[in-house]
């Protein structure tokens, strides 16, 4: 699960969170779970446990949606949401609409559900239904650390599953595992669609773009660091000096500087310092 911490502050029953360590005593954790509860009564009353079968089903558009739009294989996310909320029938999926397990963290402004997790009361986020879990899921991986997947086909869901541990995601080390498990058993990879080349380079340079965005805003998830070999990236077909500076954060100027390059020719093949 990804590592957020939290800073509780009970004005209110609804609230955020952030901060490194849970603060929140089990009795207020209790009192707030309680208010959610009453609060969504109707649709946990109304819910009916989902087989895997049914949850794919359910849930398989939206996937593809998000696949469409940002480059995750639909495969990983259903996989995920298989996983983290036990087939849509887990606690936190039940009471939160949180399908992905994805914690309160700095960032997070709305309603919070306390379970224990990698600390006592732990503070996760609550949604008004699963759809906005599936787009949070997508939009709470256009972090830097998670940047280099987006580069991959987006029917690479084996690139994924690895990218995603390796990327800090999750620290079960059989995590990559249990989801390839997840997407062979069900067949998962029969929604995962490729695309084009110049398509590729459009929707990279366009998620890719967005992460830049947020790049200096503080994240706490991510628990690697740049290895040497992260630092060299490979030119590929369709490559200019320009993208290849959207996706790792540096300007053009600055990219040739680090390559002692006295003009913008870059040839399939050729190996570019990307880090400063």
């Amino acid at each position: 699960m990804r590592k957020f911490c939290i800073l509780f502050a009970l004005a209110i029953v609804f609230n955020s969170c952030s901060a490194h360590k849970s603060t929140i005593s089990s009795s207020k954790a209790r009192k707030n779970n309680k208010a959610i509860q009453k609060r969504n009564q109707a649709a946990i009353a109304a819910h009916r446990n989902m087989s895997s079968l049914e949850y794919i089903e359910r849930f398989k558009a939206i996937a593809i949606q998000e696949m469409n739009t940002y480059g995750i294989p639909a495969s990983i996310t259903l996989a995920q949401g298989l996983f983290e909320s036990g087939a849509g029938n887990s606690d936190l999926a039940v009471a939160a609409n949180n399908h992905f397990g994805i914690k309160c963290g700095s960032t997070w402004n709305g309603s919070s559900y306390y379970k224990d997790d990698d600390n006592t009361n732990d503070c996760f986020r609550v949604y008004d239904n699963p759809e906005d879990s599936y787009r949070d899921h997508s939009e709470f991986l256009k972090k830097k650390n998670y940047a280099r997947l987006f580069e991959l086909d987006k029917n690479d869901f084996k690139g994924w599953a690895y990218g995603l541990k390796a990327a800090g995601y999750a620290t079960n080390p059989k995590y990559p595992q249990l989801l390839l498990n997840i997407i062979v058993k069900y067949n998962l990879d029969q929604y995962d669609r490729p695309e084009g080349e110049m398509a590729k380079i459009k929707r990279e340079d366009r998620v890719l773009d967005q992460i830049n965005s947020n790049i200096g805003v503080a994240q706490q998830d991510t628990i690697t660091k740049t290895s040497p070999d992260d630092k060299i990236y490979t030119v590929k077909q369709g490559d200019t000096l320009y993208n290849i500076s959207k996706r790792f954060g540096i300007t053009v100027d600055e990219l040739k500087a680090l390559n002692r390059m006295g003009d913008s020719g870059i040839r399939i093949g050729q190996k570019l310092v990307v880090v400063k």
